[in-house]
């Protein structure tokens, strides 16, 4: 098996797009279960499943939900599982950051009162979507250059 075969299959040592796919995961994680915890999370009391109407904000600051906050676990666990190659890296820092460039177009158009705001989103999380999705593309588009994805010989 050549190198770039046992990077693609995840049997060598870690590379660095994977263990940054996988460091995003965490932090999806950890804001996933920090939004459940009340005192980080102000407004615990008035937090709903969905919908524009829920009073939880994260760190004060950030509109939460209970869906808003199980979406935020499923994109930690999707990543870590994604992390476990360096295709699959790739794809979850790119494809993820795309979704979030989306969601971010979606919270900036979306009327912040209307039922379509089911996550829901306000102006913080709209600039923090941006900012990831930004940010995911670019870690990685650069990361691709030093773990070079090769097919098999």
């Amino acid at each position: 098996m050549t190198q770039p075969e046992m990077r693609e299959s995840g049997t060598a040592r870690p590379t660095v797009m994977r263990e940054a796919a996988a460091v995003v995961a965490v932090v999806f994680g950890v804001v996933g279960i920090a939004g459940f915890i009340p005192g980080i999370t102000t407004g615990y009391g008035d937090m709903t499943f969905a919908g524009h109407d829920s009073g939880a904000e994260l760190f004060g600051v950030f509109d939460v939900s209970v869906l808003h906050n199980l979406i935020h676990l499923a994109f930690a666990v999707a990543g870590l599982l994604l992390a476990r190659t360096v295709a699959g890296a790739r794809a979850y820092l790119i494809g993820g950051g795309v979704v979030y460039l989306v969601v971010a177009m979606y919270g900036a158009l979306v009327d912040r009162a209307s039922n379509a705001n089911v996550v829901p989103v306000d102006n913080a999380d709209d600039w923090l979507h941006f900012a990831l999705g930004v940010g995911m593309i670019g870690l990685g588009l650069a990361l691709a250059q030093r773990d070079r994805i090769e097919p098999p010989a």
